[in-house]
């Protein structure tokens, strides 16, 4: 077949020769033949015909790609462009355009259809400096980083997704008099179609975090809460996404007002001190103490009162495992005597916390987190109602952080009594929104960092923050 194939194209090469000399002759003898031309013309626009109905079915399969996606709208142009102006919000950058990135806005195209080559960008490296720089040779770095190349690019898609989900939000959701169950509820819905859910393979890492003012952490709204975000709120979005169990954990804080400007800068450059404090064989007391002499440099005045920043001691970073967001290790945010050193490989989310208050957090507030202990046995499970409800859990969530809105979207009926006898059990753990003292207000910033033999790597590191 394949030799036959090569006489047919010269064949068809040569009498398009022969066409364009006959043309040529016939109009450098004044002698056109207006038959012969007219056939080219008609060639011509049936060629561009054709090339017409493919851009539309192309427009057309694109565009119901599109349906399937949260935020679709009939009337949406199709417009490649990652610009979001954040100047609303502050201390939060704008995002830049990028060229290489295929997404709408709102986005509509889930992640692995933006990256078919699965080559997920790298956000940002930090080169090792001093006596971490000389460790190995160039090569022996390039060679280790291989190693970890299967769970980078993980981390990589699920960091993606994240900044994505960020830009969306921070575009269309985060507007003083919006409920902060409904920012939830449209954030959560549009991590999970770009990340293209699948039970334990990918999906929603915990739930998202909205806690106010005093709250520090572990605050999402329960079915049936109405609270709104307002004007003079500080608000700490901390939301995840996971892919085979590795998991992005960023944070950033949400304010309108100028006047809570000093706090979310003090935790913003504590997180970014932090981060640049860090490496392997690195003692983890040695990065809480940065964080805290940045942090508590810091001061601020409200209503008139000058209040000394401070770093909330009891709140901590930690080390991230596969299918696991609290490791083994913590990073401090004050000083301590912890000589434990970050070893190469490790994963860890930096976050730090400003707060006005005494700089202690007390559990407060009603419980709406929840996630199954990590090393619990399993006991017998005498009651049906909460053996029912473990086998779902373990089948959705397994030791992934959940929340009683994610069981009623899950049609779970009359769960409460059941949730609280595996509570009782051991087989769960509540995690109970961590709040100051009321009347203080905390800001919050956090990033995830993988330690590369041959650099940090801040994997949810964007434009914005």
């Amino acid at each position: 077949m394949v030799e036959d194939s090569k006489p047919k194209t010269y064949t068809q090469k040569l009498q398009k020769q022969k066409q364009k000399q006959k043309l040529h002759q016939k109009i450098q003898n004044n002698d056109s033949d207006d038959e012969f031309l007219n056939q080219m013309i008609l060639k011509n626009q049936e060629n561009q015909k054709l090339q017409e109905i493919q851009e539309q079915k192309e427009k057309e399969q694109l565009l119901i790609k599109q349906q399937k996606g949260p935020a679709y709208n009939i009337d949406q142009p199709l417009i490649y462009s990652s610009f979001v102006d954040n100047t609303h919000l502050r201390n939060l950058n704008n995002w830049q355009e990028k060229e290489f990135k295929l997404q709408t806005q709102p986005p509509t195209i889930p992640i692995s259809q933006q990256f078919k080559d699965q080559n997920f960008p790298i956000s940002y490296e930090i080169p090792y400096f001093g006596e971490k720089s000389t460790r190995i040779s160039s090569d022996e770095m390039r060679e280790k980083d291989q190693i970890h190349e299967k769970q980078l690019k993980a981390l990589r898609k699920a960091a993606e997704c994240h900044k994505q989900v960020r830009q969306y939000t921070q575009q269309k959701l985060l507007k003083p008099g919006m409920k902060l169950i409904d920012i939830c509820e449209q954030l959560e819905d549009m991590n999970r179609y770009l990340i293209e859910a699948n039970g334990l393979e990918a999906g929603i890492a915990f739930p998202t975090g909205c806690s106010l003012n005093f709250c520090a952490a572990h605050w999402t709204p329960n079915p049936g809460d109405n609270t709104v975000l307002d004007y003079n709120d500080v608000c700490k979005l901390d939301f995840g996404t996971q892919v085979d169990g590795w998991i992005i954990d960023s944070a950033f804080t949400v304010a309108f007002n100028p006047r809570y400007d000093k706090l979310l800068e003090a935790s913003k450059d504590a997180t970014n001190t932090g981060i640049k404090t860090a490496g392997i064989d690195v003692r983890l007391g040695d990065v809480g103490a940065a964080i805290q002499e940045v942090m508590e440099s810091y001061e601020i005045e409200l209503d008139g009162k000058i209040y000394k920043i401070k770093s909330i001691k009891n709140l901590c970073g930690h080390q991230i495992c596969q299918y696991k967001i609290h490791g083994g290790k913590s990073v401090p945010n004050v000083k301590n005597n912890d000589n434990t050193l970050m070893k190469e490989g490790e994963l860890y989310a930096i976050e730090t916390f400003a707060s006005t208050g005494k700089g202690v957090v007390y559990d407060d507030l009603e419980c709406s987190h929840y996630m199954k202990d990590f090393y619990a046995k399993q006991p017998i499970v005498k009651n049906p109602k909460a053996k029912t409800l473990l086998n779902h859990i373990n089948q959705k969530y397994d030791t992934i952080a959940f929340c009683k809105r994610y069981l009623e979207r899950d049609k779970q009926s009359n769960y409460l009594l059941a949730l609280k006898n595996l509570c009782d059990l051991g087989i769960i753990n509540a995690l109970p929104p961590l709040c100051d003292i009321r009347g203080s207000y905390v800001a919050q910033y956090e990033h995830t960092l993988f330690l590369k033999p041959s650099c940090i790597e801040i994997l949810s590191k964007g434009d914005d923050y």
